[in-house]
Order: structure tokens, then C-alpha cells, then sequence
């Protein structure tokens, strides 16, 4: 299956998502039910401190994940063909545990949809345990704005 950013944004160059990034986090992100998941794995430079991630890192991940979560969200919604494009208006990580080095796991869902306004939670997990939570508000653009066509 082909990730939501391979699918619809295969030329996006965003840090923490867009494909075309050669410097970038490339992260992954899949359908899953009601809620969209991705996997990731640091490497050493994503350090903040020996055998653990940078904690700026982890929400960039958390971000973008929701963003895509929130774009998805408004797609099946309206019945688009593509995601509409979506910005943080708000974003905010809780830090539950330090995160070490190895293979990420992360889920965001949809907690309310209010017009172009979009409510996302999600969670960032290692080993299984969670060390990162999420809650963000993402906003559908309008034509004109930077990010309208992102996703397309």
C-alpha cells in the first residue's frame, strides 16, 4: 500500500513528510480504521542525548502525522479526490518518558471536524511503551494560501 504522502504528495518538500526532501524525516503515514499510523526509525543524528531521540524531532513527527490525519479526515468527509491542504493552527506535545533510538511507532485520529477546522490526538510509541502524546488543531486553507496545494 502506498503511503498518503506517496499517494497524494509525491512532490511535497516538508521537512518532517514531503517525499521530495532529500534532507527530510520522510515520514510515512497509513489508513488504519479511523486513525492513521506510520513507523519510523531515528538514526544517530536524531540524538538529543546518548541512546535517545531529540525531543524537537518527535514533533515534527507528531505534527506532521496529525496534519495528514486531520487532511485525510476532511477528504473521506467531503468525498475529494485528494486531501484538502491544512496548516497547524495549534499544536502541543505532552512528553510522558524519554524516547530511545529504535523503531517508532505512531497513531493520530480525528477527535472533531468543524468546518475547515480539524481536532487531532495522537500518540508517539517505542518498544511499545508511549513516551509522546499529541493534541493539535489543523485548518483547511483557502486558494491563495502557501500550503492550498500541498497535498496535490
Amino acid at each position: 500500500m502506498e503511503s498518503l504522502q506517496d499517494a497524494y504528495s509525491p512532490n511535497a518538500v516538508c521537512f518532517g513528510c514531503g517525499p521530495a526532501n532529500p534532507k527530510g524525516l520522510h515520514i510515512k503515514s497509513y489508513p488504519d480504521g479511523d486513525a492513521v499510523v506510520a513507523d519510523w526509525n531515528p538514526q544517530a543524528h536524531h540524538t538529543a542525548f546518548s541512546g535517545f531521540s531529540s525531543g524537537g524531532v518527535m514533533m515534527v513527527l507528531l505534527d506532521c502525522h496529525g496534519n495528514i490525519a486531520a487532511a485525510y479526515a476532511l477528504m473521506k468527509a467531503r468525498g475529494l479526490q485528494a486531501p484538502p491542504g491544512t496548516v497547524t493552527a495549534e499544536f502541543s506535545v505532552r512528553f510522558s518518558k524519554p524516547t530511545p533510538l529504535g523503531p517508532l511507532h505512531l497513531k493520530a485520529w480525528v477527535t472533531k471536524i468543524d468546518g475547515d477546522r480539524v481536532n487531532v490526538e495522537g500518540v508517539l510509541e517505542a518498544g511499545g511503551v508511549q513516551t509522546a502524546s499529541m493534541r493539535g488543531l489543523y485548518v483547511a486553507v483557502k486558494a491563495g494560501h502557501p500550503a492550498f496545494d500541498k497535498w496535490t
